[in-house]
């Protein structure tokens, strides 16, 4: 691993724009705190494993793919390391990022890649604000969550539930953590997953009411997987929706002859069926990658009717997921110029918010083995944040000055 400097030399917003910023909209980046060794990856993938195994050996699928994503300013990091975490704070804070959103990965009482939050709470450092994501899904070698080689199960009981409650409200109690009208924010990946969900959000309200705690503030995560739609998942008890992207519903047209075919066989298979596609040794022996423009992703995104639920709407700088899957989806062409543009018009779709509602969140913080990450890269440096800090500081300033 490379030394991780404490401070990057990059130049950003100063304090004060920040929390003018904060004041307006924040801006919450996905976290993935995959980047240090645990026993059961030692066991699954071989010793030491980490995220930048896949990173790292990452090669292009065709002339002008950019691959590898190689990390550019805060190195190949540690997240045992505490300098490293707060580098990294130090960046997203100098860019306007108001927090980030911790994958948390809970199987039944056992909790995976928890180092980096553990540590965090009990040290009190960084100060930066956070959130918990609870990516309840099946772990697998496809790295999808698909229920067939599976590492790790995804279950839940009554017991489970009570144990996971207790646990949240003592990590919701930091001061740091993020609040909407004075509730924690929680995001649910999977809601259509857990049985009885209703009950159980109705009965962790009521456990923190008893504690004498806020009521969590409650995101179902409404990806390409989901089954439920905005208004089912609000009728459950969840106070509103995190639109993540990218969403196989959301794709443009792709630009080569496999990714009009898989485009095609989403829209008119079963979603089992289309699953087993995907996953499908004939697509990953044979290497046949869905590829699709950036710029055309943004323009249907943008072109997409405003929600008339409660949405909090996501934009991602880049996404190739080809370091982790052999039949890979590869959105390229992606530029700083069209990532403003849809960070512009996610900006715009909360302004009419109160204030403490307007969040925007952003895939991701260092999602590096699917090409994800406003991390600066080793190609582009901090094109990206710098992007981010300047259509958060305009938004400030029309918002101000209406």
């Amino acid at each position: 691993m490379s030394h991780v400097p404490a401070s990057p030399q990059i130049e950003g917003s100063s304090g004060a724009n920040v929390a003018a910023m904060n004041a307006i909209t924040r801006a919450i980046c996905f976290y993935l705190p995959q980047f240090h060794p645990i026993p059961e990856n030692d066991l699954w993938w071989g010793d030491g494993f980490t995220e930048w195994a896949n990173v790292a050996s990452a090669t292009p699928r065709f002339k002008g793919h950019y691959q590898p994503h190689l990390p550019g300013a805060l190195g190949f990091y540690d997240l045992r390391l505490e300098e490293a975490r707060i580098a990294q704070a130090a960046l997203a804070e100098r860019f306007g990022i108001h927090g980030f959103c911790y994958y948390h990965y809970w199987f039944s009482g056992r909790r995976l890649l928890g180092r980096p939050l553990d540590e965090m709470l009990a040290s009190g450092k960084p100060d930066f604000p956070f959130c918990l994501c609870w990516a309840n899904e099946t772990w697998s070698r496809t790295w999808s969550g698909r229920e067939h080689d599976v590492l790790i199960r995804q279950e839940y009981s009554n017991e489970d539930h009570d144990q996971h409650i207790a646990w949240l409200a003592r990590v919701f109690d930091d001061r740091r953590y993020i609040r909407v009208n004075g509730r924690p924010l929680f995001l649910i990946y999977r809601p259509e997953s857990i049985p009885e969900l209703a009950k159980v959000l109705d009965e962790w309200k009521n456990y923190c009411r008893r504690e004498g705690s806020a009521e969590p503030f409650f995101c179902a995560v409404s990806t390409g997987f989901s089954t439920l739609d905005d208004e089912a998942m609000l009728a459950s008890g969840f106070d509103a929706i995190v639109n993540f992207e990218p969403n196989r519903q959301h794709f443009p047209a792709a630009r080569n002859a496999t990714g009009h075919a898989v485009s095609l066989a989403r829209r008119v298979l079963p979603r089992r069926w289309y699953d087993a596609l995907r996953n499908s040794k004939w697509l990953a022996q044979g290497h046949l990658n869905t590829v699709v423009n950036y710029e055309g992703y943004v323009d249907a995104s943008i072109e997409r009717v405003p929600s008339r639920t409660p949405t909090f709407p996501c934009v991602f700088p880049s996404w190739d997921n080809s370091a982790r899957k052999v039949a890979a989806t590869i959105i390229q062409n992606h530029s700083p110029i069209q990532y403003a543009r849809w960070l512009e018009d996610a900006l715009g779709r909360v302004s009419s918010y109160p204030p403490e509602s307007r969040l925007v969140f952003i895939n991701a913080w260092n999602e590096w083995a699917e090409g994800c990450h406003l991390e600066p890269d080793s190609k582009h440096g901090a094109v990206f944040l710098e992007a981010t800090k300047e259509c958060l500081d305009r938004h400030a300033r029309s918002i101000l000055k209406d």
